[in-house]
């Protein structure tokens, strides 16, 4: 369905912006660019909702610290957006407040996304949603001010490993110069993103790798994350993030995965791989994502959880 975003915030008065659980560099990226666009188009400020904590090396974004976690139940919003939420249940509780909104908009450009909503902008051939909403904002003349390019910059940037990953086209690289251009410092973001991380994180990460376990004569490697683990390093959420890059960065690796234990009952999974897609095996077990880089969520033991995605595994 067409979307007239000029139209409906027009329209509506309070607004809710939401990013998914274990927010990244393209969901908060994302948020933050819209929330800068809509005040300074349209004078209004939206809400901005969090499910997770924000991991310390975005907290230099633009009005990121205007994002709250919790909010009163009952609010009703006009209009709720998500942004780079490949399928509803990544919101988590915040779904009361997409469901109950007298509007609903998904931006998102996962192609295993199942366009939830009343209207929804989604293209799976763009990098990441903020180069989604950079084509939006310039095929409808939405000035892109300095806050925004920043933001933009930032989602575009992540999505694509610092334009490493498949997903970096001639027009992604097209789209940064024109946010460069509008006030995005590419050495300070990097240095932001990249370069700002914690003791604890450096150390988890080396933990991680180091017991990784490698199969089919190491086309398959993996590392399983305890919650003790967690605990012994005071990790957070964003700890694991990276981990199955790096173990998809090996040679002879095709497929790569963190399982993260969660509880003795549900179990989180990064994929990654170098040809299989893992967006379809994900989605088996109701996750998603693109065709190299997607991740679900399995209800039960880590030990269970492991063996039933290497069984859907074949090389």
């Amino acid at each position: 369905m067409n979307c007239n975003l000029d139209d409906i915030i027009k329209s509506s008065r309070k607004i809710l912006l939401l990013s998914h659980m274990n927010p990244d560099g393209d969901t908060l990226g994302s948020m933050c660019a819209l929330y800068s666009m809509i005040y300074n188009r349209f004078k209004i400020r939206p809400d901005m909702n969090v499910v997770s904590n924000i991991p310390y090396n975005y907290k230099f974004l633009p009005n990121i610290n205007l994002a709250q976690r919790y909010f009163d139940k009952s609010l009703v919003y006009d209009l709720a957006i998500t942004l780079d939420v490949a399928s509803i249940e990544r919101i988590l509780d915040s779904k009361i407040f997409f469901d109950k909104a007298k509007c609903s908009i998904n931006i998102d450009h996962h192609k295993t996304n199942p366009k939830f909503g009343d209207y929804q902008i989604i293209n799976p051939n763009a990098s990441s949603c903020g180069e989604v909403l950079f084509d939006y904002f310039k095929k409808h003349d939405w000035k892109i001010d300095k806050d925004a390019a920043i933001c933009l910059y930032t989602a575009i940037m992540t999505d694509t490993g610092n334009f490493r990953f498949e997903n970096t086209s001639a027009k992604t690289l097209r789209a940064a110069a024109d946010l460069i251009d509008a006030g995005a410092n590419p050495n300070l973001i990097y240095k932001k993103c990249y370069e700002t991380k914690t003791k604890n994180f450096v150390l988890f990460q080396n933990y991680c790798v180091n017991k990784a376990i490698f199969l089919e004569d190491n086309k398959i490697a993996y590392t399983k994350v305890y919650k003790k683990d967690l605990e012994k390093f005071s990790a957070g959420d964003d700890y694991t993030d990276g981990i199955a890059e790096t173990l998809r960065a090996i040679d002879t690796t095709e497929v790569s995965f963190v399982a993260k234990e969660v509880d003795k009952k549900l179990t989180k999974f990064s994929m990654r791989s170098k040809k299989f897609d893992v967006a379809e095996l994900c989605s088996k077990f109701g996750g998603g994502g693109h065709t190299f880089a997607a991740g679900c969520t399995i209800k039960t033991d880590i030990e269970d959880a492991v063996n039933k995605v290497l069984r859907e595994i074949s090389l």
